[in-house]
């Protein structure tokens, strides 16, 4: 069965971009992956507290996440080659959809004092990028499994080019951003 979102987007989103910039179907904008990042920081000398964040990642997006090495030593930061420095999670297609409708509809609205996303988010090429303070607001997570709370980026790859285009599809899947000015 097909991600809610998904059918959704094939139904209403679509037909509304194509209509709102009058573009022919295959350039309306969609959404190409949502990539999940968390920095180890102090965790990168701690295997446990590493493996901890690999699983959580993994539970939240519902995919294997994948931890990244360093790739040279750096003294001022006390990093070796080859040492674990973060974990990522690349999500595309149907694992994508669901994990954005779980975002917009679950997790955001479970965030104390949420007032939406700054629209400053977009890079000048149609991507959004946000970052998050913990990870308890998913509902996925058992607060008794984690050994501490840490942040993670999330960036929403689009397949156009123009913000405009890119915040139109991104509203209307559902996204919450700031009212007024940002």
């Amino acid at each position: 069965m097909a991600a809610r979102l998904f059918e959704r987007y094939k139904s209403e989103i679509k037909p509304a971009l194509e209509a709102e910039f009058k573009q022919n179907t295959m350039l309306t904008a969609s959404l190409e992956k949502v990539t999940i990042s968390v920095g180890a920081g102090i965790a990168m000398k701690d295997t446990k507290l590493m493996q901890n964040i690999n699983d959580t990642i993994s539970l939240i997006a519902g995919q294997k996440a994948v931890t990244i090495n360093s790739k040279k030593s750096v003294a001022g930061f006390k990093v070796r080659e080859d040492m674990p420095v973060g974990v990522k999670v690349t999500l595309r297609a149907e694992r994508m959809y669901e994990f954005m409708d779980k975002l917009c509809s679950i997790a955001l609205p479970r965030v104390k004092d949420f007032r939406g996303l700054n629209k400053n988010g977009f890079d000048g090429h149609g991507n959004f990028s946000f970052g998050l303070t913990e990870q308890l607001m998913f509902p996925e997570v058992e607060y008794d499994n984690i050994i501490t709370t840490h942040g993670m980026n999330i960036s929403i790859t689009t397949s156009t080019n123009s913000d405009e285009q890119a915040f139109r599809l991104l509203e209307l899947v559902g996204v919450p951003f700031t009212k007024g000015r940002s």
